[in-house]
């Protein structure tokens, strides 16, 4: 720098300010002193120079700070690059480390997911099983219900003489469908009727109509569940009642009959055996009862055993004339018993009832039987006698027309003539007598008998 700083000064006082724009001039080549090789600079308040060879470069500080902050920034990106080389080999092993440990944590992940999806698949299997084994008990248990309906079914409807009418059956019934009731009193003929509509499937859901993927798709299949057991419940029940209301009213129909025919004082055995019967047979065939059999089966054993009875009872007291011989109100103008002779005026025994009615009313047999008179009978007038067998027998007097022969079976509520006045009589009435062992007994007491018997 001395060196350069001398040749400035000289430089400066041996040019002269009106020299300015002329070249120097040239100085000898013996004074001149040799330039080192090395690249020198000066600087000063315009700039910087740079002298090389004997030739000089100037640059202003703008860009002299721009290629020294170049060449500052080229040093600091060599040494970036010569660390990165230096550490590459462990920047990359922990690059493979952390791909590796991201791998292995995803594998890991899909075998949960994997093994998560296989337990879901599992237990939906087992919820399948499960609820084809749930469908499957409720099938078996609608059909035990089916079947339990239909042997409700098969226990007819009875009238007065052994009805016990279904809890929400309508009173009425068709008429084509149920004979009418006699109009001497309101029992019929033991008939079942044709259709009792007691079919399960008119109580409770199909089942069997939907298949069990439908249900196993739909969601709520435990509720779906839940209501079908619920309604198998409810017609389970409703079944029992009706059972238990059959065999209550069965069992005291029967105690009833029991007691009127014991009221009566007649012999049950004579009565059976009197009792015609109609063509009928076939094997023996006890009846059992299965050792497993539930309440429900001894229930309805305990009904079949009592309807049977029942019916021997009803085929019983069909030989017994309990029922009324007019159409209508019972009314009565003489009573059994002494009383005064309408036409002597003196006491005499009266021995049946006389029914107030018209000229040509129908006369209506009380019971089943065997006309064994059916003409004129002296102060009975024109008289029909029917034999119900058993020493029974019924006295009808005092007819206009009699409209059976003798030796002809009549059945209860058949007309055998018409009332009349014939015979001793003060004016249009009929005479009715019931006899035992042919002796005359007041017909009051098998007409209270029937009112006890028709009042359940």
């Amino acid at each position: 720098m001395s060196s350069r700083s001398g040749h400035h000064h000289e430089y400066h006082r041996h040019h002269h300010p009106q020299d300015h724009g002329r070249a120097p001039p040239r100085r000898p080549a013996a004074h001149a002193a040799p330039m080192p090789a090395a690249t020198t600079g000066a600087a000063s308040g315009a700039g910087y120079a740079i002298v090389h060879a004997g030739k000089q470069v100037r640059f202003g500080p703008v860009v002299f700070w721009i290629i020294v902050g170049t060449i500052v920034l080229l040093g600091m990106w060599s040494a970036a690059t010569a660390t990165y080389f230096a550490f590459r080999d462990d920047v990359l092993t922990r690059l493979i480390a952390r791909q590796a440990e991201m791998q292995y944590a995803y594998e890991d992940r899909i075998a949960e997911l994997r093994a998560k999806v296989d337990r879901t698949t599992s237990r939906q299997l087992l919820d399948q099983e499960q609820f084809d084994q749930e469908l499957d008990q409720i099938m078996r248990r609608q059909a035990t219900l089916e079947s339990r309906a239909t042997a409700l079914g098969s226990i007819p409807d009875l009238g007065s003489t052994g009805s016990v009418k279904p809890q929400g059956r309508a009173e009425a019934a068709p008429s084509s469908g149920m004979p009418k009731p006699s109009p001497i009193s309101d029992t019929v003929i033991f008939v079942a009727p044709p259709d009792r509509e007691a079919r399960l499937e008119s109580r409770a859901p199909l089942v069997t109509k939907t298949q069990p993927s439908q249900f196993a798709k739909a969601q709520g299949v435990d509720n779906v569940l839940v209501r079908l057991q619920t309604s198998l419940d409810q017609v389970e029940r409703r079944q029992v009642a009706a059972l238990a209301s059959v065999e209550d009213g069965i069992e005291s129909k029967v105690r009833r009959m029991r007691g009127v025919i014991s009221d009566l004082g007649l012999n049950m055995a004579h009565l059976e055996a009197a009792a015609p019967r109609g063509g009928m047979g076939g094997p023996f065939v006890p009846v059992k009862l299965a050792p497993d059999a539930g309440p429900f089966e001894r229930q309805l054993y305990r009904i079949n055993i009592n309807r049977a009875q029942m019916q021997r009872l009803n085929q019983t007291l069909a030989l017994v004339p309990y029922r009324k011989p007019v159409v209508g109100e019972v009314e009565f103008t003489s009573g059994f018993g002494v009383r005064t002779d309408p036409f002597l005026g003196r006491p005499a025994m009266h021995t049946g009832l006389d029914f107030r009615a018209a000229q040509g009313d129908p006369v209506r047999v009380t019971a089943n039987g065997k006309v064994v008179s059916a003409g004129w009978a002296g102060g009975y007038g024109r008289m029909v006698e029917v034999d119900h067998g058993n020493g029974l027998s019924t006295r009808y007097g005092h007819l206009s027309e009699i409209k059976v022969k003798v030796g002809e079976y009549v059945k209860i509520g058949q007309v055998i003539g018409e009332v009349g006045s014939t015979g001793r009589s003060t004016g249009p009435h009929l005479h009715y007598e019931t006899r035992i062992g042919g002796e005359a007994v007041d017909p009051q007491r098998f007409l209270r008998a029937g009112v006890r018997l028709n009042a359940g």
